[in-house]
């Protein structure tokens, strides 16, 4: 595998979010938006077969679908994918996700409903709670944060909590922590997990030319240094090849402000 010499921001973090779904096996693969949708793809293309993708309406497909406008490409079915098969794989947990929440504090909780102490006066009302709740307890879902800041990761707690997290005061009494499934959260700084010490978030890999104390000064609780910390590995060319298959028309240029290089420069 040759490494790229030249790749984006969004490419590096296509090539990160992928790994989520490392040993994941048989499941229904769903990426929320471009860069986890394309990163799902690309998980499937290279090192995880198994994976269960769907058209994005009501067919499997084993070829991943090309974002955008298709023109003359046909999808090439392999299943029937209906709503209530989706329904079922999410209740028993044969489901991993990649979403993008608003907020996120310390106990991975997420947020997508309002921004505002009052809830029943919210400074920003947004989509409510949706599936969040039944989502975070039934099956493993990963996170990406395209603009990694103390508005986005929290010093206290989510304004509202729509996916549950490690904070056991808020679970149904008795419940033991088992379903809490967290995965790899991605942002636009780095890559890290809640698999601290007592869940802990701790920071598995940097983007090039981002540092630990970068990622800390925006990020509104304690962060750990994992064990082998290590620089984000960049995009390989072949997978550089795969990305603009599943994205023809360049959709990742439009998700990060400005589509800046993977490599920051030198200040």
């Amino acid at each position: 595998m040759t490494t790229a010499k030249d790749f984006t921001l969004a490419e590096l973090i296509i090539v990160a979010a992928a790994e989520a779904w490392r040993d994941d096996g048989e499941l229904l693969a769903t990426g929320i938006g471009p860069l986890p949708r394309i990163a799902a793809s690309l998980a499937k293309m290279t090192f995880a077969p198994g994976l269960q993708m769907t058209d994005g309406e009501a067919m499997l497909v084993e070829e991943p679908v090309p974002l955008g406008a298709r023109g003359g490409y046909k999808p090439r079915y392999t299943g029937l994918m209906s709503y209530s098969r989706v329904f079922d794989s999410v209740w028993s947990g044969r489901r991993h996700a990649m979403v993008t929440p608003v907020q996120v504090d310390r106990y991975g909780q997420g947020n997508i409903s309002a921004l505002g102490p009052d809830f029943q006066k919210p400074k920003v009302q947004m989509l409510g709670v949706r599936g969040f709740p039944g989502n975070s307890i039934s099956h493993k879902n990963s996170m990406f944060l395209p603009n990694h800041s103390k508005r986005t990761f929290v010093e206290g707690e989510v304004d509202v909590v729509a996916s549950v997290g490690f904070k056991k005061a808020t679970w149904p009494a008795g419940a033991g922590g088992d379903f809490v499934k967290l995965g790899l959260v991605v942002t636009n700084l780095c890559v890290f997990d809640f698999n601290g010490p007592d869940h802990a978030a701790q920071v598995l890999s940097l983007h090039p030319g981002v540092t630990f104390e970068e990622v800390q000064d925006n990020t509104g609780f304690p962060l750990l240094r994992a064990a082998g910390l290590k620089e984000t590995p960049a995009p390989t060319e072949e997978q550089i090849a795969l990305i603009a298959r599943i994205d023809p028309h360049n959709l990742r240029a439009t998700v990060l402000k400005g589509n800046p290089p993977g490599i920051r420069a030198a200040a």
